[in-house]
């Protein structure tokens, strides 16, 4: 649960309650005071100078709250995606040379999914026939990935 103001007023309003309980106004309604922070915004201001936030005409944060670890869970999402540091052709050249060992998913931060490709290879590479399956499966990630169907572990989109 995060926590929002009413831009009519400034009050605090909690993100299960639909109108504030001192001026009455809907959420989301108003436009004298920031949704982020409650700090009055001044008319054709494009930001919150108390925060920085995009002055939008919407009730909910703009910004995801953050707690000690990230965004917390249920918060509302950024106003604009983010792209990773991480880039396609990296990924996709990782995949295809050392796809086998999940090394693209290390890359891309997707270590559990690394761990189980690298274990499955080591593990069971006098079959011939697992490390080949992983090595098909790396390259159908690699060209996913190059192609923007993969994102990062932080579900960003891969940087070109």
């Amino acid at each position: 649960m995060y926590v929002c103001f009413v831009k009519k007023c400034g009050a605090q309003l909690n993100d299960n309650h639909a109108f504030c309980a001192a001026c009455g106004a809907q959420k989301g309604e108003g436009t004298g005071f920031c949704a982020n922070c409650g700090q009055p915004i001044a008319p054709g201001s494009a930001v919150c100078a108390g925060c920085g936030a995009p002055a939008a005409a919407t009730g909910a944060p703009t910004t995801a709250p953050t707690g000690a670890y990230g965004p917390m869970p249920g918060a509302a999402p950024s106003a604009a995606p983010q792209v990773s540091d991480k880039k396609k052709i990296v990924a996709l050249l990782l995949a295809i040379f050392l796809g086998q060992l999940g090394i693209h998913n290390f890359y891309l931060g997707y270590t559990k999914k690394g761990i189980i490709q690298l274990c499955v290879s080591l593990l069971l590479s006098w079959t011939y026939v697992a490390p080949l399956a992983i090595w098909i499966w790396a390259l159908v990630e690699g060209i996913n990935a190059y192609q923007g169907k993969l994102p990062d572990a932080d579900g960003r989109p891969l940087s070109d």
